[in-house]
């Protein structure tokens, strides 16, 4: 019994003591979460412990504080999850970054963002738009999963609003440390000139203010780097960056569906709604919401005028010279828009005064600006930003470089002096210059509409259309300001009021008309379609109207920088033009200023204006036509240039480039800048349109033409007339001159280079086509034609000449 008792008094010690421990542990825990919940208390502070009384506050689309050093956002609520723009620009930039063609004004990147919460913290996620499907599918539940959005930065929250309506976080060290999506620096600037790191003590946020429909930042970053593109000796990378961010619309802009026979920037989706065994691609053009302020009016036929007008502004550092020129530029558009029923639809402003605007910054991207930058550049572009989801253009910037003007000053003296005297000088007159920067603002502008360069337009016109004035005042130099024809080059001597310089033309006000129009009685992008297409269907067979793209290089009616229908003519007619030019240019240049500076500047110019007149020509050699077509059009969209062009281009190439053209090495000009190289300067240019007429691509595209068609222009007769054009061996005891022996040298270097190539890196497998072969039989050909003629030949430096050659070929055939 005894036992027994003690028993129990064991047992119920052990369960007080079981008891009391695991009390005590249970108390332990619930201390620690308590502890733990205390510090997400202190974690999210009270609002007025955070946005203090020192808070500075901007309000707009959400409100942003400023509190002593450090930058809160106050997000609503109601915009969590709501999609923006996250636009990254540089506003300062060192000089020479990326080359010359990284500026102020420069986008740098563009992201779709939201604002999601996840318990105590604040996402900034990167949405894709390219892939989508209807919210009320089975399927839209995949298309989230597998296009996961990235978060791109976590905010611990701070605080909430005193209504408890919005997030307050703190977003100093994501606007002042080096986060790459927004950086500015690409990772290609980071390795040219290896950049170290940012450095944090030498980088700072200069402001962040909230306008009503975005907020903007301004940043100064300065990174450590190796090679710098100025001032190696600072290590130093400089740049000021502008972040801005836009509320999207909450009703996006109906898309309209792109047809590749008229051209425009595009932005592609696809769509997992389709009914079909595939996703369906969708394309949609890129341009700004037009709508009619009077609806009823514009469905009448009424010019009406929009709701929201495109507004460009000029940038504060505009001359004041050319400022009336600028917007003449922006304003040519406004016919184009009336022929798609809009009045007064783009307008150019003079930047606001302080007193108009306290508010204007160019960096804003509630403004649309012609950037006027201080660059050596030569060049202008029109980059815009648009709404990923539909394509809607939001803002654009046109960039104009200081020295642009100087370009086509020149190119105006080469193109048009032999037939234009006010061309002759270096002093052109203001109003020409002018008129010239109206027509590339216009060209930049029609690029911020949503239109590429359409290099077919300047084909719509016949050779000798360019020769009368009355044609070539109504008609200008090419169907669109869209194509690269900056200049009537065909114009001779004697033709007289005859317009020079390029102007908008019919197919502009087309293709405003195709994309900006308001289509009646259609509510979705497919019932517009049919519409679209008879738009288009009515001008086939009008040259005028057709569009070429700039990425066509083996179609010699899309080329840039040419004018005509026919490039060989125009080609003559320019060269022809050239050799005029250049007996003048000292008188011209040198006799203007007393300095060769530009007669040198000038003469290097000549040259590649010479080069690009052959190179129009080397086109049509392996050329296709393309005319992008649909299957309710007749013909073929691809078809092989006749063999009769290709031979006349072929026999016109070996007498105006491979042949000796001594107008162009003028000692009389050279040896007033430089005391060599004049032989070498031309087989440059001679050499480098060779090896493009003998490529493996052209003659690639031949034995495709001749797969087809045998009576088609063969590749074993290009090289046989390239051939016999070239080593037209003198066997008087004159010889051959040494440029006729230099262009000898690159045309068998080119064949070696062709029979040596290991072939791996083209289109097609070179090694089982009949490339090598060909070459091959050629080299053999070329050897008996020197072996026969080198007993026969006095002159010494054509014999060594051909005895070098020989043993050349049979080195090569011997490796091999």
């Amino acid at each position: 019994m005894k036992k027994i008792t003690l028993l129990l008094l064991v047992i119920l010690s052990f369960n007080t003591s079981y008891s009391q421990f695991w009390k005590k542990k249970k108390n332990k825990k619930t201390e620690v979460i308590a502890s733990i919940e205390n510090k997400k208390e202190e974690k999210i502070k009270d609002y007025n412990t955070v946005i203090t009384k020192e808070a500075k506050t901007t309000s707009g689309l959400f409100k942003v504080h400023k509190v002593t050093d450090k930058y809160y956002f106050e997000i609503p609520n109601n915009l969590l999850n709501r999609e923006m723009l996250l636009v990254s620009k540089f506003t300062k930039v060192p000089e020479g970054l990326g080359g010359g063609y990284v500026n102020a004004g420069s986008e740098m990147n563009s992201q779709m963002i939201i604002w999601d919460r996840f318990e105590d913290k604040l996402l900034i996620k990167v949405k894709s738009a390219n892939s989508i499907a209807n919210d009320s599918l089975p399927i839209n539940i995949s298309v989230k999963a597998n296009n996961n959005d990235v978060t791109l930065y976590a905010f611990d929250i701070n605080a909430f609003s005193k209504d408890s309506t919005a997030i307050v976080i703190d977003v100093t060290k994501f606007f002042s440390t080096d986060v790459k999506a927004i950086s500015g620096l690409s990772p290609r600037i980071r390795d040219t000139y290896k950049v170290k790191n940012l450095d944090e003590n030498r980088s700072f946020i200069n402001y962040i203010k909230a306008f009503p429909l975005n907020i903007e930042v301004l940043q100064d970053f300065t990174y450590n780097a190796s090679k710098p593109s100025i001032l190696e000796n600072t290590e130093t990378i400089s740049v000021q960056m502008s972040q801005s961010l836009i509320l999207l619309p909450e009703n996006p802009m109906r898309p309209r569906i792109f047809d590749s026979r008229i051209g425009w920037f595009t932005l592609n989706k696809y769509d997992y709604s389709s009914s079909e065994l595939k996703s369906d691609k969708k394309t949609y053009i890129r341009r700004w919401r037009l709508e009619p302020k009077d609806p009823e009016a514009y469905a009448k036929g009424e010019l009406v005028e929009p709701i929201k007008p495109i507004i460009y502004y000029l940038d504060p550092a505009t001359p004041e010279k050319l400022r009336p020129y600028i917007k003449k530029g922006v304003e040519e558009w406004q016919k184009a828009f009336e022929v798609a029923g809009f009045k007064n639809a783009i307008i150019a402003k003079d930047p606001p005064t302080k007193e108009e605007d306290p508010d204007f910054s160019p960096e804003d991207i509630r403004y649309s600006v012609i950037r006027y930058v201080a660059s050596t550049t030569r060049n202008a572009i029109g980059p815009s930003i648009s709404d990923p989801r539909t394509g809607e253009i939001i803002e654009s910037d046109i960039i104009w470089y200081h020295n642009h003007l100087r370009s086509y000053r020149n190119r105006y003296l080469l193109e048009t002096g032999a037939a234009n005297p006010s061309a002759r000088t270096l002093h052109t007159s203001d109003e020409e210059m002018g008129e010239m920067m109206q027509m590339v603002i216009a060209h930049e502008v029609g690029h911020a509409l949503g239109f590429p360069h359409n290099m077919s337009a300047s084909c719509a016109y016949n050779v000798e259309d360019y020769r009368k004035p009355g044609f070539t005042k109504l008609n200008g130099i090419s169907a669109s300001i869209m194509d690269y024809a900056r200049f009537n080059y065909i114009a001779q001597p004697g033709d007289s009021n005859v317009r020079f310089i390029r102007q908008m033309g019919p197919y502009d006000s087309y293709a405003v008309n195709w994309g900006y129009r308001i289509i009646p009685n259609t509510s979705t992008p497919e019932q517009e379609v049919p519409t679209l297409d008879q738009w288009i269907l009515e001008k086939v067979g009008d040259p005028k109207y057709e569009f070429g793209k700039q990425s066509s290089s083996f179609n010699p009616y899309s080329q840039t920088e040419d004018i005509s229908n026919n490039a060989i003519k125009a080609s003559n007619y320019g060269i022809t033009n050239l050799k005029i030019v250049a007996k003048n240019l000292p008188d011209w240049t040198s006799k203007e200023t007393n300095n060769y500076e530009d007669l040198e500047e000038l003469y290097g110019e000549l040259l590649s204006v010479w080069s690009r007149y052959i190179g129009h020509v080397v086109t049509y050699v392996g050329g296709v036509n393309e005319i992008e077509k649909k299957p309710n059009q007749e013909g073929n969209i691809y078809t092989v240039i006749p063999k009769d062009k290709q031979k006349e281009a072929t026999k016109w190439l070996i007498e105006n480039a491979f042949s000796e053209q001594r107008w162009l090495v003028d000692s009389s000009i050279l040896n007033k800048f430089t005391p060599d190289g004049y032989s070498q300067k031309l087989l440059n240019y001679q050499r480098r349109h060779l090896n493009n007429l003998i490529s493996v691509e052209r003659m690639g595209r031949l034995l495709d033409a001749e797969f087809i068609n045998p009576a088609n222009y063969t590749t074993l007769e290009l090289l046989s007339d390239v051939r016999n054009g070239i080593w037209k061996i003198n066997t008087t005891t004159k010889g051959n001159s040494i440029s006729e022996r230099n262009i000898q040298k690159a045309h068998l270097d080119r064949l070696i280079s062709i029979y040596n190539d290991d072939m791996t890196s083209y289109s097609f497998n070179v090694s089982l086509s009949d490339i090598k072969s060909l070459v091959y039989g050629e080299l053999l050909q070329l050897k008996i034609d020197l072996s026969n003629i080198k007993k026969r030949t006095p002159h010494k430096e054509t014999k060594y000449h051909i005895l070098e050659c020989i043993n050349n070929i049979e080195r090569t055939i011997d490796n091999n």
